[in-house]
Formats: structure tokens, C-alpha cells, sequence
């Protein structure tokens, strides 16, 4: 087994674990027999002393089969009417895979606004760990049925990383139709190479990810990436796996080598960063110079006003707002304490002059430290 591997699978306790639509999906509707496998193994992993929360997609794919549709249709109402009619009989048929082991299941049905709330993200958090304790599997998916563009999460991966990054999980396990990420599609390429580790997520990364979409799913390779990205930025690693393999999860946990293992950075975000780095919908742009590049990159500085150069868009105080260089190199994102619109009266001043411009100066900050969260890697 990989070191890394080994040493993050020697202290696992709570597992995150993300099932695509490929693998719960057949032709003529849900994949009973897959279903049934990882709700088996599943119950062995908690048989063994580890919490699980199960994020499942599925309910899409199955509606359409059920509603007797050839594909997804492109109306919102009859999207989440589908939704509907799929998400009542996935979570009928884990209810059932799951009882035969003797397990009980709870359904979660989350929207990003659920979680870009404060309140109701600590709430879900208590939700979810109150279910742990009483020996429930929580089966999440996207509410579907209500979601809009503005509030949904855009894939199940990403709601995946978020629930990871929410409940301190010490893995994230991505099944997938794809045995782990290759350095080309394999579906076409026999000659593709499976990549068993990757060190850091960078833009030959994600080149490798775009070039392999998905197929039922929403999301794709590349949507796995930016999960990666998310979690292992917390510190927490994640594994993309054919989730069709025989056994999988056992033989990951009794460790075999399958799949491509994303290792986790030493220096994580902290828990609330993380929920500013990625369980936020940035407001706005700010473009900052070099130098306040540097500092807060380097140096670990706040974001001052003599370092901006520009802004985009129109926010309130407490907005979340990303900040990039003027050559779109995306940072970060942080929580404002100015509005948009005298952030463009004090840019590029000395903190010493937000008074004199403004009349009033709360902060000497545009956005402190304490409430920024970088996200830029080379």
C-alpha cells in the first residue's frame, strides 16, 4: 500500500462516500445489483467501528427511465417533476438494501444555500452528527426538486466535498464509472495509464480531467478534480474508484491500491475558511496588484486598500467576494468589510486616508485575514 495511503487509512473513522450515476444506473432504471453491493459493504465498514455518510446521485437518472423519458429534458419543471419521481424510489431501495443488514437510513435533500448560511450549515453539521449517533446511515443528495441555478451545487461531487469539509470526514471515497483518473480516456484510449497518486492538483491535472466527461452525471472527471481540490485543501485526502469492482470499498480499506489517491496538504484551511473558500457564492471581484499579492500569499497579510486596483460587480458589507490579480489568477475568496461601492472610492489609498475619503473608517482592512481564505496553487 501507498505510505500515504497507508497512514491516512491507519486513523480513518469517519467516511464520506460519494456513489455516481453510472453506477446506479442501467437501462431501464436503477442498478438494483450495484445498489445493493455497496449498501452491503457499507454496513461491513460500519460493522467495523466507522461512522459512514453516504452522498448518492441516481434519483435523476432513475426518474427518466421511470417517466419513460430517452433523455434529461431541458425544463426546469419537468427536470425537478423527475427528480422527484427518481429521488422517492433510490432512497426506497437503499431503505430496504440497508435493513437486510440490519441498518437504518435517513434522507437528506440539501441545496447550496443550505449550506452557505452560517446558521443552517451548523445546523446541518448537527443534524447529520446527531444521525451518526444513533446508528443511522445519512443517504444526501441535492434537493433537486427545488433548486434553481443560483442555489444549486452544480454536481454531486462538489456537494460531496462540502459535506466532507462539514462533518470533518477523514475521507472522501469518489465511485465512480471510471476506475480513477488516467492520462486519457480510457473508454477510448486502451492504451490509457491509470495515475495511482497525485501529489498536487495542478493545471496538467485538470487538463487530464476536462478531457474526460461523464456520462449520466453532471459532473464528470473534471468536477472530481475540483472535489479533490476542496478536500484536500482541508487536509482531508480523496479517492476516485470504479465503484462497479467487486467488493471495492472492503478492499480499499483491507488496502489494496485501487484507484488514484489525492494526497492532502499539510497546511489545511481551518474549518471556517473552509466554509468561506468554498461553501460561498462570491458576490463580486476585487483585482489586486503584486504587492498585495505578495503579502497576503507570502506573508499572510490582510487585504488592505492601497493594494486594489479594481472591482467588479456590486456587494454589501460582509459580502464574499473573490480576489484575483489582473490577469484573472484567481486567489481567494474573503468576506468584505466595505461595500463595492466604497471599496472604488478607497482603492489604491493608505488606510490612514479611508476616513478623510469616506467620513468614517470601521476598519483599516478591506478584507482581514481572519476572514480570507486562499485557494491559488502554482
Amino acid at each position: 500500500m501507498n505510505k500515504n495511503r497507508k497512514s491516512c487509512f491507519n486513523c480513518v473513522k469517519r467516511v464520506v462516500i460519494k456513489v455516481g450515476s453510472g453506477v446506479l444506473t442501467e437501462d431501464n432504471g436503477l442498478n438494483l445489483k450495484a445498489l445493493r453491493s455497496i449498501s452491503r459493504q457499507i454496513c461491513y465498514l460500519i460493522d467495523g467501528g466507522m461512522e459512514i455518510i453516504l452522498v448518492s446521485s441516481g434519483a435523476m437518472a432513475a426518474g427518466i427511465r421511470k417517466v419513460g423519458l430517452s433523455r434529461r429534458p431541458d425544463e426546469i419543471p419537468q427536470r425537478q417533476a423527475i427528480a422527484a419521481v427518481g429521488q422517492a424510489g433510490l432512497i426506497m431501495e437503499y431503505e430496504k438494501a440497508f435493513a437486510r443488514y440490519g441498518k437504518r437510513v435517513a434522507q437528506i435533500l440539501l441545496t447550496s444555500e443550505d449550506l452557505s448560511n452560517r446558521k443552517r450549515y451548523l445546523n446541518a453539521r448537527n443534524t447529520l452528527s446527531t444521525l451518526l449517533s444513533w446508528k443511522f446511515v445519512p443517504i444526501i443528495n441535492e434537493n433537486d426538486t427545488v433548486a434553481v441555478e443560483e442555489i444549486r451545487f452544480g454536481d454531486n461531487d462538489n456537494l460531496a466535498a462540502m459535506i466532507t469539509m462539514l462533518m470533518d470526514a477523514d475521507i472522501l471515497i469518489n465511485l465512480t464509472d471510471i476506475d480513477g483518473l488516467y492520462n486519457k480516456d480510457p473508454r477510448n484510449n486502451p492504451d490509457a495509464k491509470l495515475i495511482p497518486v497525485v501529489s498536487t492538483i495542478n493545471k496538467s491535472i485538470e487538463k487530464l480531467a476536462s478531457d474526460i466527461p461523464g456520462t449520466l452525471g453532471t459532473g464528470g472527471m473534471i468536477a472530481k478534480i475540483n472535489a479533490a481540490k476542496k478536500v484536500t485543501a482541508a487536509g482531508i485526502p480523496m479517492i476516485i474508484a470504479g465503484g462497479a469492482k467487486p467488493d471495492i470499498l472492503k478492499k480499499l480499506f483491507s488496502g489494496k491500491d485501487y484507484g488514484t489517491f489525492f494526497v492532502p496538504k499539510k497546511e489545511k484551511l481551518a474549518g471556517r475558511k473552509c466554509w468561506i473558500a468554498y461553501s460561498l457564492k462570491p458576490k463580486g471581484v476585487i483585482i489586486i496588484d503584486n504587492g498585495a499579492a505578495t503579502a497576503i500569499l507570502k506573508k499572510g497579510k490582510s487585504l488592505l486598500p492601497g493594494g486594489i486596483i479594481g472591482v467588479e460587480g456590486n456587494f454589501s458589507v460582509g459580502a464574499p467576494v473573490e480576489f484575483q490579480m489582473d490577469d484573472n489568477k484567481k486567489l481567494g475568496t474573503g468576506l468584505v468589510n466595505y461595500s463595492a461601492a466604497d471599496i472604488r472610492k478607497i482603492m489604491g489609498l493608505k488606510s490612514s486616508k479611508i476616513e478623510e475619503c469616506l467620513g468614517y473608517k470601521p476598519y483599516d482592512e478591506v478584507i482581514h485575514r481572519d476572514n480570507l481564505a486562499i485557494t491559488y496553487y502554482d
